[in-house]
């Protein structure tokens, strides 16, 4: 039943601020938010709603935010368009609008003859005057500057006002290789496929080498894997990839310590105690969870004894100018990693002076750990010269696209980004999702969100520089959750997921930069629109040029029958499963009902549960017959086989294979809505009979080569 409607007032300043009171569920009912919901959120985002008379007080303000500014904090456009600009000045005054270029040119804004009468604010009369940005703008990050003189004065004596200005592409542009057609691609887990020289956990050379023979020998043009965002430094590190503690730096457990090119200079005892913990890490690989803890302790202690060397001539060169080129965004990164080393996790209960990063405390701790925060940078230099090795092996592979990226919705309330980001991030909310079939009671995934507000008065550099770091070598991105760059669901603390609500963010703006950074890098867009998603934004994202995702068992037409193949969107990355699912075996197995019943996930019978999903499955084994893709007599792995044919015949301009389903397992390597009742993320991966598999036997699976063949254009 619907929740009393909220008081018009309360309406009113929600919407002022993009907040939701109603909304429509994955099952078509009608939703009210409740007004403690509504509160709650206007409270994140700085706006005082919690009584009726801070409400109408807040509601009042609102129209005269954008009056107590010169210019608007970010302006955004795409190439051609001309919008116009308001400039809030003293009444009378005289302005002058001009755009200072990324490259280093100046172009003057016209004014407008558009009269708006002035009003009063904070005592002062202010007039606005408008102006037409130039069609003709180039792509890029440009600064609008706006000089205004007193009334009577001349613009020289008067100030300057500032704003960002982005100027984005209406379109992507597809890759070359999407432009021709259709291509296909293996998705992995890095951390879950380990060969017979990892230490513990697949890493990058182990990816190197997945995507090398799925290029050569199998024709794959892609690996999308998942997210490898940076975790904590300490013990226990977050298993999961998607709640890491920063989404713009990498996570060291995927180096590789053999191919740090200084390595080979170790002797003597360093020798010795890295090889010590080689062997300790390599003794994990046969274990059937990953131990990230002892992974990392034993890669750390090696990585140190590799960094003591030092640097000399070009690669020293090198450090230093990634040092400048990452700028304060490291040096903040790698000084929380120091003072976590030093004093545990969370930071929430560091002293209070260290709890601020530009206090003098963590100024002077910095000063003082020189060497130790100088090491965490170079982890992530040495991460980013791996990486852009395993792109280069990648494409001589003949992979078109090699490597495509995923970037998680957000991060750990406990991590870097909350300590280094404070005034981007929200307080008091969490990131999640409403119900909806697979998770019926809703998800709170723990993570604080943008603030939209915020982020505009930031110009959007924290955005910017997080895509740019997991856009730099790669042929892709894969944004996780990509409508919540349209709107994300806040739920507030102490409620339970179902108690959220929406906060709208500026879409033009977030999928606009998306759009400009992954063009300026050469890369496709993917968006995981999975979920409760309005009509509209798959519209949108076609506009951009963003491909969005398919998953067979998701896509049902009108009458509840399975969607025919050459009904998929063309614009897409369509694949039988993904990592919320069991692999393929495993579902056609009703692993996953069987698991959240286990889980007590269920809100009707297992029986009930049951019997929907076996009908499913039913209805599609059934298209498989009809398309004569599959046998009457046919078993689980003829099946798999059939339902990658039936992806074949979709107009979907990628496809993707797990790497689960070359080897048979049938483990879910997460189940949402769930923390530690299941080892998600910390499963290796596993044949059927649930024994690990290592990446030589992946490599050598007969299933691989029919699964290849079954959606290669070659086939």
């Amino acid at each position: 039943m619907d929740a009393a409607a909220p008081r018009a007032t309360l309406v009113n300043l929600a919407n002022a601020y993009g907040v939701a009171t109603e909304y429509w569920d994955w099952q078509g009912n009608h939703v009210t938010v409740e007004d403690g919901t509504i509160r709650a959120v206007l409270g994140a985002l700085g706006v005082e709603a919690g009584t009726d008379d801070e409400t109408a007080t807040s509601l009042a303000a609102v129209d005269e935010r954008q009056w107590r500014r010169t210019l608007p904090a970010t302006v955004m456009c795409r190439q051609g368009w001309t919008p116009w600009v308001p400039v809030h000045v003293p009444h009378g005054s005289q302005v002058r609008v001009e755009v200072q270029l990324e490259d280093g040119g100046t172009r003057v804004v016209p004014q407008v003859d558009h009269w708006v009468e002035p009003r009063l604010v904070d005592g002062t009369l202010v007039g606005e005057a408008t102006f037409e940005l130039p069609g003709d703008l180039p792509l890029g990050w440009h600064v609008l500057r706006a000089h205004v003189g007193e009334p009577g004065q001349p613009q020289d004596e008067g100030h300057t006002a500032t704003a960002t200005l982005v100027v984005t592409p209406g379109t992507l542009a597809l890759p070359d290789s999407l432009r021709d057609g259709q291509v296909w691609g293996l998705m992995e887990q890095v951390y879950q496929v380990r060969s017979e020289r990892s230490w513990g956990i697949g890493d990058l050379s182990d990816l190197a080498e997945l995507a090398a023979w799925a290029g050569e020998d199998l024709g794959a043009d892609f690996v999308l894997v998942n997210p490898l965002h940076a975790a904590e430094p300490v013990a226990p590190m977050e298993p999961s990839p998607y709640l890491p503690t920063t989404r713009r730096f990498v996570n060291p457990v995927y180096l590789r310590v053999e191919e740090i090119p200084e390595a080979a200079g170790l002797t003597g005892g360093a020798l010795r105690r890295a090889r010590d913990a080689a062997e300790s890490a390599r003794a994990l690989n046969g274990k059937d969870t990953i131990d990230r803890d002892a992974v990392w302790a034993a890669k750390r202690a090696a990585l140190q004894e590799v960094y003591a060397l030092g640097l000399t001539g070009r690669r020293a060169r090198d450090f230093a100018r990634y040092r400048r080129t990452e700028g304060e965004g490291l040096l903040t990164f790698a000084t929380w990693c120091a003072l976590a080393e030093e004093h545990g996790l969370p930071w929430t209960a560091w002293p209070a002076e260290l709890q601020d990063p530009a206090s003098e405390a963590v100024a002077a701790f910095r000063d003082g750990h020189r060497e130790q925060v100088d090491f965490h940078r170079w982890l992530q230099w040495v991460l980013d010269g791996q990486l852009a090795g395993v792109q280069r092996d990648a494409k001589a592979a003949g992979m078109s696209l090699g490597v495509v990226h995923d970037l998680a919705v957000g991060v750990n309330p406990r991590g870097a980004d909350a300590w280094g980001l404070p005034d981007a991030l929200a307080r008091g909310v969490s990131v999640g999702a409403p119900p909806d079939q697979f998770n019926q009671l809703g998800q709170d995934w723990d993570q604080p969100p943008w603030r939209p507000d915020r982020l505009a008065e930031l110009g959007y550099a924290p955005y910017r520089d997080m895509l740019r770091t997991v856009l730099k070598d790669s042929g892709g991105i894969r944004v996780d959750h990509i409508i919540g760059l349209f709107r994300l669901w806040w739920v507030p603390q102490g409620h339970p997921a179902s108690e959220g609500t929406y906060v709208r963010y500026d879409h033009e703006a977030l999928i606009g930069i998306l759009v400009l950074e992954a063009q300026r890098a050469g890369a496709v867009v993917v968006g995981e629109d999975l979920g409760v998603v309005e009509p509209w934004v798959r519209d949108y994202m076609r506009e951009r040029g963003i491909l969005g995702t398919s998953i067979l068992w998701f896509e049902w037409d009108a009458e509840g029958k399975p969607l025919a193949p050459e009904r998929y969107r063309e614009l897409c990355l369509s694949t039988v499963t993904t990592h919320d699912l069991p692999p393929t075996a495993g579902y056609l197995g009703l692993e996953h009902v069987a698991l959240r019943d286990r889980l007590g996930l269920l809100t009707r019978s297992v029986e009930e549960e049951r019997a929907v999903e076996e009908e499913s499955i039913g209805n599609v084994r059934a298209l498989l017959r009809e398309r004569g893709l599959l046998a009457d007599d046919a078993g689980v792995p003829e099946m798999v086989e059939a339902l990658h044919r039936l992806l074949a015949q979709t107009p979907s301009r990628m496809l993707g294979v797990a790497v689960t389903d070359l080897v048979g397992d049938i483990r879910s390597i997460n189940q949402p809505g769930t923390q530690d009742e299941y080892p998600n993320w910390r499963l290796p991966l596993a044949g059927p009979d649930g024994q690990p598999v290592g990446l030589e036997q992946v490599m050598a699976s007969p299933a691989a080569a029919r699964l290849a063949a079954a959606v290669s254009r070659r086939r």
